[in-house]
């Protein structure tokens, strides 16, 4: 069986709705890399140095990250050796079988909940990524699985901050607990594990801080918030993510690098996919970070916010060629 007939099987087994917010959402990215992958196995036939050259020009214009580009290459030059591949066509399905591998890793890419009471998850990121955003569609998404949730407005430092938290929480129907801005974010912590506790919340979600316009280490900040948290409820958080912008490519491969060593992270959030052409960041991100993708923004609705699944990813990118495979297939069984 072929790989894109495996991945269309595998697909078939998951919601249609889903399946179609990750194709939409990919619709750039798609463009801009498949298309111009797929253009250049038809103009050229056979594979050779200026064919690696050119798709290595592709997958480093689509942002996949020169050390990923590199490792791809290299195996597929081993797997061309390996299988006798002559035709450029015949690399296509070996492509995205090795994109998968990458993204894969061995994690699991489903939030880690607590098994019993309070689900604490703390997000992080610098300013402007779509972190408020993120947490209200996240409410959202927990609220419509019947869970109730609570809000804290950790971030006391941004103008406007408590106020976005606030909108949400309003458009959501989830409280948000809250102190005056320019509040100590560890206090408004505190408030917020005591309140989940008295209300028996399933999941408590906290904005923390992009910058700090005073002089307190945003890390040592991070860490008062962390220590406060495990006071009152030992296990938590038990998510830590990562908010990344996805337009700013490579930019947000730095920024995870940065947070990762040294706030305790535990998965991303890459938001704003749908804007973007250069969406195989993902792939560099997952390969080049031992962290998980866990949530990815594909556009404007509530429900856009999407558990990551590499398979969906990678079967939304190559869309287009896996229904042609489909015609083909149905042209030669009609003959």
């Amino acid at each position: 069986m072929s790989f894109f007939k495996k991945l269309k099987e595998s697909i078939a087994t998951k919601t249609e709705a889903v399946t179609n917010i990750f194709k939409e959402g990919l619709s750039k990215t798609r463009t801009a890399f498949v298309e111009k992958v797929e253009e250049l196995i038809t103009r050229r036939k056979k594979i050779d140095e200026q064919f690696y050259e050119e798709l290595e020009e592709i997958l480093i214009g689509a942002d996949v990250g020169v050390n990923t580009v590199m490792q791809l290459i290299d195996d597929l030059r081993v797997e061309v050796k390996k299988r006798k591949i002559e035709d450029a066509s015949d690399l296509q399905p070996i492509l995205s079988e090795k994109l998968i591998q990458l993204m894969k890793g061995d994690d699991h890419s489903g939030l880690r909940m607590a098994p019993s009471g309070i689900t604490v998850i703390l997000f992080v990121g610098v300013n402007g990524v779509g972190k408020t955003t993120t947490i209200g569609k996240l409410a959202h998404k927990f609220k419509s699985e019947g869970k109730s949730v609570l809000m804290a407005a950790g971030d006391t430092f941004r103008a406007g901050a408590i106020e976005q938290l606030e909108v949400w929480g309003q458009r959501v129907g989830v409280d948000v607990i809250k102190q005056q801005s320019g509040a100590d974010p560890a206090a408004v912590m505190f408030d917020a594990v005591q309140a989940a506790k008295q209300r028996g919340v399933d999941v408590l979600l906290c904005d923390t801080a992009g910058r700090l316009q005073n002089k307190t280490n945003l890390m040592e900040e991070l860490n008062k918030i962390f220590r406060v948290i495990q006071r009152e409820l030992p296990d938590a958080p038990h998510e830590v993510l990562l908010v990344l912008d996805a337009t700013t490519g490579q930019n947000a491969l730095s920024q995870a690098k940065l947070f990762g060593e040294k706030s305790g992270v535990t998965g991303l959030v890459l938001t704003k996919l749908d804007g973007t052409a250069k969406g195989g960041i993902v792939i560099a991100i997952r390969n080049e970070l031992s962290l998980p993708v866990k949530l990815v923004g594909l556009g404007e609705k509530m429900g856009d916010l999407q558990q990551f699944d590499s398979e969906q990813f990678i079967h939304a990118l190559f869309a287009g060629l896996i229904q042609r495979e489909d015609d083909f297939e149905a042209e030669k069984t009609s003959e």
